[in-house]
């Protein structure tokens, strides 16, 4: 049994398409394509009637345990030290493995109504490492988000917590399959010392992934890397063999020209976070020299791919150096049909049946030619109707059909009640 999307536009993202087509989904992927397809037998027939047939989105860095932290209760902070020390480390450690795996459903749920099939999750708990992950992707299986994730390796907690997030992060990666992937995960290079830093470096071989690390989110990274361990975080990375295609990056927002040419080289992939880094006052990322595999994630903020969008494109311009945000999102589906070894985005025979149905009226005639303008200033989240992951409804007539949205919330308010009463005993 298939199911026919009949009369629908489909839409992809680069090389821009807009055209007015018929889908047939079988399995887990797109079987075929044409302008008047004929259904079998047993197919289920969807009338579409123009509404847009858009890719499922992806958010290349995200940080799902942070769903928890939404309008708690922080100090008045001078600066981005204070703002890991007395905010988010301190709501790390008051993470248990029942607050990971509510976290990361509800923040997996408003991925998926927002149109993100697909979150690339670096992860952080660290009184809650062992297990964390697959509590994680317990979570996003649940909910029926597409899901790679990673631990972040850190030096924080000592020799044991650093051990704990290596054998976390390994173990994951290794045995991960269906909707979700393992990749090799890094917090801050300032934070990781000599033999944490050779400890990635075998999990990287081992495992033969990629390494997944926040670099040069503030100036202060680059900063106690030297002072701490001899060396600016690129130069380590480098001299670490850490830099591959497989390599994910992400903020990468105070880099010297140098430093960029160190990475561009190397097809490493960069997350541009422009929400996340203007919330935490960290500068602008200058995405434009970012290169040919710069891509778009969330960070800590909701995984709504579209608002991010429109978030990288407006400061982009406003900085005098616009980028072209369908290629940032479609390079997003890039690195998903990399993790997943097919393609992914692509609305066309063979690709993987990950899409959205979205009720969009445009004002303007839409075309290929001016995709990219509906993107960031008329398409958005709200006309997400219907999300369709491995060729599986998750949302139908904007209702998730895995998981009741009352009882996610009424579970996440509680955890995060929780989690904040935690943090004031510190």
């Amino acid at each position: 049994m298939g199911t026919l999307l009949k009369g629908g536009i489909v839409v992809e993202l680069e090389p821009a398409c807009v055209e007015r087509v018929d889908l047939r989904i079988e399995g887990e992927r797109i079987v075929a394509r044409g302008p008047d397809l004929r259904a079998a037998p047993d197919d289920e027939v969807i009338a579409l009637s123009g509404k847009l047939v858009f890719p499922g989105l992806v958010s290349s860095h995200q940080r799902l345990h942070a769903s928890l932290g939404r309008g708690m209760p922080r100090p008045k902070l001078e600066g981005y030290q204070e703002l890991l020390e007395k905010v988010r480390w301190r709501y790390e450690d008051a993470l248990d493995l029942d607050a990971v795996q509510v976290a990361a459903t509800a923040g997996g749920l408003e991925a998926l109504q927002c149109g993100t099939t697909t979150l690339f999750d670096l992860h952080s708990s660290p009184k809650a490492v062992q297990g964390s992950l697959l509590r994680v992707g317990r979570a996003l299986h649940e909910v029926g988000v597409r899901g790679v994730l990673a631990y972040a390796v850190t030096d924080r907690r000592g020799a044991v917590g650093r051990e704990e997030g290596l054998e976390e992060t390994v173990a994951f990666t290794r045995k991960a399959r269906g909707r979700l992937r393992g990749q090799v995960g890094s917090a801050p290079l300032f934070t990781v010392g000599r033999e944490a830093l050779e400890g990635l470096a075998e999990a990287v071989r081992s495992t033969s992934s990629g390494l997944h690390v926040s670099l040069a989110e503030d100036p202060l990274d680059e900063k106690l890397s030297t002072e701490r361990f001899g060396a600016a975080p690129v130069t380590r990375l480098v001299d670490s063999g850490l830099l591959s295609p497989q390599t994910l990056l992400a903020h990468v927002g105070h880099l010297s020209w140098p430093e960029l040419a160190q990475l561009l080289p190397t097809g490493a992939w960069l997350a541009h976070t422009p929400r996340s880094n203007m919330e935490a006052e960290v500068g602008y990322a200058p995405a434009l020299k970012f290169g040919h595999r710069a891509t778009l994630g969330a960070d800590s903020v909701s995984a709504d791919m579209f608002a991010e969008a429109q978030a990288a494109w407006l400061r982009s311009r406003d900085a005098g150096q616009p980028i072209d945000v369908l290629r940032y999102l479609a390079n997003g589906q890039r690195l998903a049909s990399q993790a997943f070894g097919v393609q992914v985005g692509m609305m066309r025979e063979g690709a993987l049946a990950d899409l959205l149905l979205m009720d969009y009226q445009p004002a303007t005639p839409l075309t290929a030619e001016n995709l990219g303008w509906h993107v960031v200033f008329g398409l958005g989240s709200r006309h997400v109707e219907s999300v369709m992951v491995d060729g599986v409804w998750r949302v139908w007539a904007r209702r998730p059909l895995s998981v009741n949205p009352s009882v996610v919330a009424e579970q996440s308010r509680e955890a995060a009640a929780a989690v904040w009463a935690r943090m004031g005993e510190k």
